[in-house]
């Protein structure tokens, strides 16, 4: 009876799970939908070029949330001439499969004194898909500081996007500094652009 009950509670759990993928795959076909469709760096025309990872709701990280008291703040490189200022806000630390893994979460200096955006935080990262199946120059994830709660903050791979200069030269992105560098491969989120710039 016990290992009735045990089986069954398997097969539950699977169930849950895979319904539970299910409907991630159907929020994040709409997502991309919108995402596409209002990018302003992509002319209609070559819309068709956005190329995604398959959405994997295991990719939707559970991160616990460690403060960093950064007063000075440090200047990130960019692809331009123009070096924007970051002050280190956090760090997320999650495992992602047997890997122990960590981001720094930055705030902008010109937005945290902003009242309309003075809660955006942004998370410029590079993986092992980096230059092979996903942009050479990174990926980037943006979160609110409301998305912190007793310190755990979700980080959704798969709604890591491309820098402007994915698609075309001229832009000024921050290029993810070494410190984000992850030494695994985060097969979610946007690819590579199939078109050549």
């Amino acid at each position: 009876m016990r290992a009735y009950f045990s089986i069954l509670s398997f097969l539950l759990l699977c169930c849950g799970r895979s319904e539970a993928q299910s409907a991630y795959q159907r929020y994040m076909k709409t997502y991309r939908s919108a995402y596409t469709s209002q990018h302003e760096a992509v002319p209609e025309a070559d819309k068709k070029y956005f190329r995604f990872f398959p959405a994997d709701i295991s990719y939707k990280i559970h991160a616990r949330f460690e403060k960093l008291n950064d007063t000075i703040g440090f200047i990130m490189p960019t692809t331009g001439e123009k070096p924007k200022k970051f002050y280190r806000y956090g760090i997320a630390h999650f495992r992602l499969g047997k890997d122990s893994c960590r981001l720094f979460i930055y705030q902008s200096d010109a937005l945290r004194n902003s009242s309309r955006y003075r809660d955006h935080l942004f998370i410029p990262f590079t993986d092992q898909t980096s230059g092979e199946a996903s942009y050479g120059g990174g990926r980037y994830i943006d979160i609110l500081v409301t998305d912190i709660r007793d310190d755990m903050v979700v980080i959704d791979f798969n709604k890591s996007y491309n820098p402007y200069c994915a698609y075309s030269s001229g832009y000024n992105c921050p290029i993810p500094p070494r410190e984000n560098d992850l030494p695994v491969a985060i097969r979610a989120g946007e690819k590579e652009f199939a078109k050549k710039h």
